[in-house]
């Protein structure tokens, strides 16, 4: 019978009433008025104790049910609030089997308690407090079972070592539902502290803004956030308030370590780096900021009221000093044990002491530090997986599959195709692991060692030799509708040649440019519809998620609507304006007809396309290589098409084979050494940029002056040209990379107009900047009139047949723009539309076979590579290791590699 005669009330706020306890939305609430608020909800709960499940937030209305659960006595099972599918899933999922009394989410008319009933089915030990969702859970949801001294004691021994105070306030950047984050929570309000409610990454520059607004004294973060806070510049941030860091949530580099505590030497904060587990109810050791230069790596000493000790491996002798054992933990803070079933909430405690499944050494100054896993844990993604016991589900389900580990992926083997296939299905929803960081290998047997046990370091050398095996991926054509992020994952890594790619990973992560985007964008449309503007950064996950909308319409929609909706293709606006600049420059010089511009128009092109992909949010030293690399797509294909023809014809110079002909003095007269200055303009701006970025503090600068950066670059640029030409250019001057770097750094300001009025802005920038430069309106027009389609319309509507068109000279336009020169003179006379339509041949067949050439290469130099690392035949890939996506709608491929191109 349910049990609801005990009530273990637990009280966190320890604040002075007109305190603040809680900062949301730049309203602080005091802790007088989140006790009234938790006292009210204690109420709507009622006097019987129930399951209650939090759909948790960083806001205000979960953190009052939370408190008020637990004054109330009501068991707390929190849960992830947010509204994506996986969060859907896994909550639905958790309702299902332990059948919450209570669910506290958001709905329609802002939080509500949904009560499945009114009082409770459940028989609850009069010691729970908490169900907490663990890491280590493999297979069919486990949850830990915390009680309410767990929780007072981890939060009361964490407010001790980090001397806690009601001066202290901390930022949310961690999800409530993580142990690790709750527990910023919970010690904070028991020290009387506050805390600024932000679901805000630091990523973001208004966190930092928030963050200096409301004086934060720290925040929490797990290493990714070290690696955002790196790349974003904080060691240039000015946060007089910040009083220390915590890391937690898996190993932090001890570089990292390192360059983080002696940052805080010198900026007046302190790194304290963490070590815990769900069972522990978050924390088991510390790292005493102090030692953090010169003991990175360790995991340092027991939190207050803790102990650990280390036990040998298989019963033998006790650990010697240095050497590694078992690290086993007990304290307070140790879980009540895992509930299984809702039979399990009625359970006392089953446990006394956590066996961590971690190896351990205490060095000589009595410090701990891990050194490997036992039992086969393997830590992915924050989350712990136990190889063996993995292994024994997949047999459970008739899979015979062995399991591995390495940097940072799930390996898993079976003997046939069909058998490694399905043991990566099940292995990823059996853990939770994303797909992506699952590898399916398929070996001829499962290797031993020689005394017939488990080679599992073998395993481990197969998956390395056959990680860089080629993926055949079948092109993208209509077939059932179906959109799932795995098919655009494998759109992304055929396009971009990334078979690592995840689920997770967007374009702009992956390394996608300009040089690419224009087959991806007409893939993705044909898969998706109308793309958003920022789709180069969305995952492929949230990719595939538009689809579904799409679906719905389609359903819902008139067969004539549907018809019409399917006879259009929206293109994004740079892969059109790329063909059509492209279709204007050659049939301006074939004499076809005389539209000028098309070239100066690719500038502004080029600049808003490497905003876009090449100055992202990754670390400095990624984006100046993506400045590299599209230097080398360009530069390549160029000297290679120019250095052949001056070597059989004489034609042209070496210094404009080697693309240097701005540098070489002229007469300021128009000759054919000037035909490729478009390509020069974009090398050396590129190069420039690279230079520019490569310095950190110019980096963090832009990063923090997203727009005002590239606007007061614009100002430079624009006092260049004016030096240099005056208001008119004439002559060469039109043409000279100094004298329009200004459209590149155009383009780059355009993509960074992310508002009406920043659009307009750089709408009346354009219409002033151009207007007058060639003294030419019809060709001024031309410029400005592209650049504003750029500001105004991020994708054009298009028959659905133009589409691959569009594609295809977008794609091929640089060997077009190459190639021409020697193609359209002998028809300029006599017939100007063979030459142009030849022009075009040529490029496109010189396009496609590069393009094959450079990945025929890059698969042989990763083979080389890979013989090298490994001095083993590569194995061929298997069907397990086989991507297939399925085709898009017929007529909008283009080509299956994307080459360089003008923009």
């Amino acid at each position: 019978m349910p049990s609801t005669d005990v009530r273990p009330g637990l009280s966190l706020l320890s604040g002075h009433p007109d305190a603040p306890a809680l900062i949301a939305d730049g309203r602080a609430v005091t802790y007088g008025e989140l006790d009234g608020l938790v006292r009210a909800r204690v109420r709507a709960l009622g006097p019987t104790r129930r399951l209650v499940m939090i759909a948790a937030r960083n806001a205000v209305e979960p953190i009052v049910t939370y408190l008020a659960a637990l004054e109330g006595g009501h068991p707390v099972l929190m849960v992830s609030g947010g509204q994506d599918e996986t969060s859907l899933r896994h909550r639905a999922a958790l309702v299902e089997r332990f059948d919450p009394d209570v669910i506290a989410t958001d709905g329609v008319d802002g939080w509500r308690l949904e009560e499945v009933r009114a009082g409770t089915r459940h028989e609850l030990h009069r010691e729970l407090a908490m169900l907490a969702s663990t890491s280590g859970s493999t297979g069919s949801p486990k949850l830990v079972r915390l009680s309410a001294e767990n929780l007072a004691s981890n939060a009361a021994a964490i407010a001790e070592y980090l001397r806690l105070e009601p001066r202290d306030r901390a930022a949310t950047t961690l999800p409530l539902q993580y142990c690790y984050g709750l527990s910023v929570v919970n010690s904070h309000l028991l020290a009387g502290g506050s805390l600024l409610l932000t679901e805000r990454s630091v990523s973001d520059p208004r966190f930092w803004d928030d963050a200096a607004a409301h004086g934060i004294t720290s925040f929490a973060g797990v290493p990714y956030t070290f690696e955002l806070l790196e790349a974003g510049g904080f060691a240039d941030r000015d946060l007089p308030h910040l009083r220390y860091l915590t890391q937690a949530g898996g190993r932090l580099d001890p570089a990292a370590v390192r360059r983080f505590a002696a940052l805080g030497a010198r900026k007046g904060f302190e790194l304290f780096v963490m070590y815990g587990q769900t069972e522990a109810t978050a924390r088991m050791a510390y790292l005493p900021p102090e030692l953090a230069e010169t003991c990175a790596g360790a995991i340092g000493r027991p939190i207050p009221g803790g102990a650990f000790r280390l036990d040998p491996l298989d019963g033998g002798d006790p650990v010697a000093e240095g050497d590694s054992g078992e690290l086993v933990y007990q304290g307070p803070n140790v879980m009540l044990g895992y509930a299984e079933t809702p039979a399990d909430f009625a359970l006392g405690r089953t446990v006394h002491e956590l066996r961590t499944g971690d190896l351990a050494r205490r060095r000589p100054d009595g410090l701990y530090e891990i050194t490997g896993r036992l039992n086969r844990f393997v830590k992915i993604f924050g989350l712990r997986i136990d190889l063996d016991r993995l292994e024994r589900l997949l047999a459970e389900e008739g899979i015979t599959a062995r399991a591995a580990g390495a940097d940072e992926r799930l390996l898993v083997f079976a003997t046939s195709d069909r058998a490694a296939a399905r043991a990566r299905d099940r292995a990823a929803a059996l853990t939770g692991v994303p797909a992506h960081a699952i590898a399916a290998h398929v070996v001829a047997e499962f290797p031993r060692t020689a005394n017939g046990k488990p080679d599992n370091a073998a395993l481990v050398r197969i998956a390395e030799e056959q990680d860089r095996a080629a993926r055949a991926v079948a092109a993208v054509a209509g077939g059932d509708g179906a959109v799932t992020p795995q098919s655009v994952r494998d759109l992304l890594a055929l396009l971009l040649d990334r078979p690592d790619a995840g689920i997770d990973d967007s374009f702009a992560g992956l390394g996608g440019d300009s040089l690419s985007y224009v087959e991806v964008s007409l893939r993705l449309e044909a898969m998706l519809g109308a793309l958003p503007r920022d789709w180069p950064t969305r995952s492929a996950r949230g990719l595939a998620e538009l689809a579904a909308p799409r679906a719905a319409q389609d359903e819902t929609a008139r067969p004539a609507a549907r018809a019409r909706r399917s006879r259009l293709a929206h293109v994004e606006t740079p892969a059109v304006l790329r063909a059509l600049a492209i279709v204007l420059i050659v049939g301006t010089h074939a004499d076809l007809f005389s539209l000028k511009g098309g070239a100066h128009l690719l500038l502004a092109v080029a600049g808003y396309n490497i905003a876009r992909f090449a100055l992202t949010d990754a670390p400095g030293v990624t984006r100046v290589r993506r400045l590299i690399r599209g230097m080398s797509q360009l530069a390549v294909p160029a000297v290679l098409w120019i250095g052949a023809v001056a070597l059989m014809t004489g034609f042209y110079l070496p210094t404009t084979a080697l693309l240097v002909n701005n540098l070489v003095p002229g007469d300021g007269r128009w000759n054919e050494q000037w035909q490729f200055w478009f390509l020069e303009a974009m090398l050396w701006g590129m190069a420039g940029l690279a230079l520019l970025l490569g310095v950190r503090a110019i980096d963090r600068l832009e990063r923090r002056m997203p727009f005002a950066f590239p606007l007061a670059l614009l100002g430079a640029a624009l006092a260049a040209r004016l030096t240099l030409t005056g208001l008119h250019a004439e002559h060469v001057e039109r043409y000279a990379a100094a004298s329009v770097a200004w459209l590149i750094v155009l383009g780059w300001l355009v993509a960074r107009a992310d508002t009406t009025s920043r659009r307009v802005l750089v709408s009346a920038l354009t219409a002033v900047t151009v207007f007058g430069f060639f003294g030419d309106p019809a060709r001024e027009a031309i410029v400005a009139g592209g650049i504003l389609l750029l500001v105004w319309l991020p994708a054009i509507p298009l028959p659905q047949a133009l589409s691959p068109a569009v594609g295809t000279l977008a794609g091929s336009s640089l060997f077009v723009y190459l190639t021409h020169w020697q193609v359209y003179p002998p028809f300029e006379q006599s017939a100007p539309w063979l030459g142009t339509l030849l022009s075009f041949a040529v490029g496109i067949v010189a396009w496609q076979a590069y393009t094959r050439a450079s990945s025929a290469g890059a698969a042989a130099l990763r083979r080389v590579r890979t013989l090298r690392r490994t001095g083993r035949r590569v194995a061929a890939p298997t069907a397990a290791q086989t991507a297939v996506v399925e085709p898009a709608a017929a007529g909008t491929e283009a080509a299956a590699e994307t080459a360089p191109s003008p923009a």
